[in-house]
């Protein structure tokens, strides 16, 4: 591996480093406003926006390949979905959705 393939790995880790960060440390002594505009509800759906374009990204090879993969595949979306919209939490959803995905690939392929 290149010198400069190590250094820009370690500038994009930096600066998304940062990019997480920083928001966070600028509003750390700020209260939240009773009502939020555009832009926070924006901010704060870009979590599961990113979760589910990265689900589709790897998983669309996958399920054209091998057409039995939709349906775990849709049911991990559908449990993404309605936890997320039950917890407002990005953590949960994300584990219980590739928890579903697992159970479903194992109940209705495996058995």
């Amino acid at each position: 591996m290149g010198s400069d393939v190590l250094f820009l790995g370690l500038l994009v880790g930096c600066a998304n480093y940062l990019f997480r960060y920083l928001p966070l440390r600028v509003r750390a002594g700020q209260h939240r406003p009773s009502r939020r505009g555009v832009a926070g509800v924006l901010l704060d759906t870009i979590g599961i926006a990113s979760i589910c374009a990265l689900l589709v990204v790897s998983t669309a090879p996958e399920v054209m390949a091998d057409a039995r993969r939709l349906l775990p595949t849709l049911m991990g979306f559908a449990v993404l979905g309605m936890s997320f919209w039950k917890t407002r939490s990005i953590i949960f959803p994300v584990l219980l959705s590739a928890l579903a995905y697992g159970l479903a690939w194992k109940y209705l392929f495996l058995l």
